[in-house]
This record gives C-alpha cells, structure tokens and sequence, in this order.
C-alpha cells in the first residue's frame, strides 16, 4: 500500500468542489492521499479555503493574489492577506507569480503584486507559493531579489526545463511536479523528474485544472495523484513507497506542517 500522500496544491474549495466535496476527499483519501495544501488566487477565496481548512482534517491553506488579479492587490488587500496569514492553518503565502501567458493583468501591475507579497511573506516568515507561465527569467530574477530563500517555497506546477529547474533549487525552492509530467507530450518535464534531488521535490494536482493521462477532459481532483507519483517513481527507477514517503516528508517540511 502506498503511503500516505500530499497534495501540495489543490482548490478544495473553489465553487467546482461544492457540490461533492465530501465524496471528493473520500476517494482521495481511499488512494492514499490525507493532506491537501487548498490554494488561494485572491482577497476572498483566501478567506474560504482557511474556514474549509479551518474545518477539516489534513488541510491546510495559503493566501495570495494570483498575477491574473493583480490589479486588485492595492494596499487594503495586502494589509488583510496579512491579516490572514496569521490563521492557525495557513501554511503558505501564494499562488503568487507572474503569468506572462494570458496577460489577463498588465505585466507591470503582476511585478508589483509579486513583490509586495514575497515582501510580506517574509514579514509574517510563511514560505511562497510559486506561480509562473511563460515567464521564468522575470520570475527568478524577482525571486533572486527578493531573497526567497529566506523563506523558502515552492514552483507550483513546474513547466520549465533542467537549466531553470537548477536556478530554482539554488534559490532554495522546491519543485512541484503535476499531472503534466504524465502527458505523452511531456518534453523536458521527464528529464526534470530524474534531475531534482529526492528531498527537493514534492507533487499536486493543481484540481480542478490540469487531470493526469487517462483523466484529461475531466475535472482534476486529489485522488489522481497517485498517477503523478507513479509517473514520476517510474521516471527516476525508485520504488513507488519510498518515493511516496519522501514526497511526504519533503511537504511537511516545506509547509512547517507535522501531518495533524
């Protein structure tokens, strides 16, 4: 049986989940997978996925303003995601990033918002949720100057290849790895997963969005984490057990979590 999973980025409590979010953790926790970090893109949906971690068992939750609403991260916002961060259960400060992909906030207006909130993340000592698309040498290089080591985090959803993969590890940060390393068109993506070193690594599912081979065209949720894992355990030839143990450990570091 294989141990005990975490599911290091997940949206339990965006409004795809609330219409069976109970049968939804059955099935996750009937594979094996008990702890779920519950993401937050913005202000208010922030405020949900604490009350839902607030609630439930093996949760936990981060606060962030996603770059495609970074132009709501004006200073009352950033006052009360510090506000929130200081909740029992919230683990993480994020999804922050860039998304230089759909543009759907000006590039400018992502840049702020980006560093206001590693600014805070180190004000209240809580590690960062990494969110980054089409936009890796900005986001390390914002990452660099703000000192992200000094907190430590996570590439949410990694998407690069081995030479950026090595820049994020020497900034301290762990690498996530999700359902696409499972797709047949995964290019760099199995080369990664050889490459970072077993205690820097860790795995979500990104649910609702991006469900593994098999799923694809379905709604993600936890359960299919065990695809990612198996996955990734074939790619670097370790056993599925030990991998999964260290996945674990390794999220519970990361998190300051011990498991409850």
């Amino acid at each position: 049986m294989t141990p005990p999973l975490f599911d290091t980025h997940a949206h339990l409590h965006f409004p795809d989940f609330a219409e069976d979010l109970p049968a939804v953790l059955d099935r996750a926790r009937a594979a094996g997978v008990t702890r779920f970090l519950t993401v937050g893109s913005d202000v208010d949906n922030s405020r949900a996925g604490i009350a839902l971690a607030a609630r439930l068992p093996g949760v936990w939750a981060s606060v962030g303003i996603h770059p495609h609403d970074a132009a709501s991260a004006d200073a009352s916002a950033l006052a009360e995601l510090e506000r929130l961060a200081g909740a029992p259960r919230v683990a993480a400060i994020g999804e922050i990033g860039l998304d230089f992909f759909r543009d759907l906030s000006p590039r400018p207006a992502q840049e702020v918002a980006f560093r206001a909130q590693l600014e805070l993340a180190r004000r209240v000592g809580k590690p960062v949720v990494i969110h980054c698309r089409d936009a890796h040498a900005e986001t390390l290089d914002i990452l660099a100057e703000g000192r992200v080591g000094d907190v430590g985090g996570v590439m949410h959803c990694f998407s690069g290849d081995v030479g950026i993969a090595r820049r994020c590890l020497d900034l301290g940060l762990a690498i996530s790895l999700a359902g696409p390393v499972t797709y047949p068109s995964a290019r760099a993506l199995p080369d990664v997963a050889r490459f970072v070193p077993g205690d820097r690594l860790v795995v979500e599912t990104d649910c609702p969005y991006l469900p593994p081979q098999g799923h694809r065209g379905q709604r993600n949720e936890p359960a299919y984490l065990v695809l990612t894992v198996a996955r990734v355990a074939a790619l670097r030839g370790e056993p599925l057990v030990a991998l999964a143990e260290r996945l674990t450990a390794n999220a519970c570091r990361l998190l300051g979590v011990d498991g409850r």
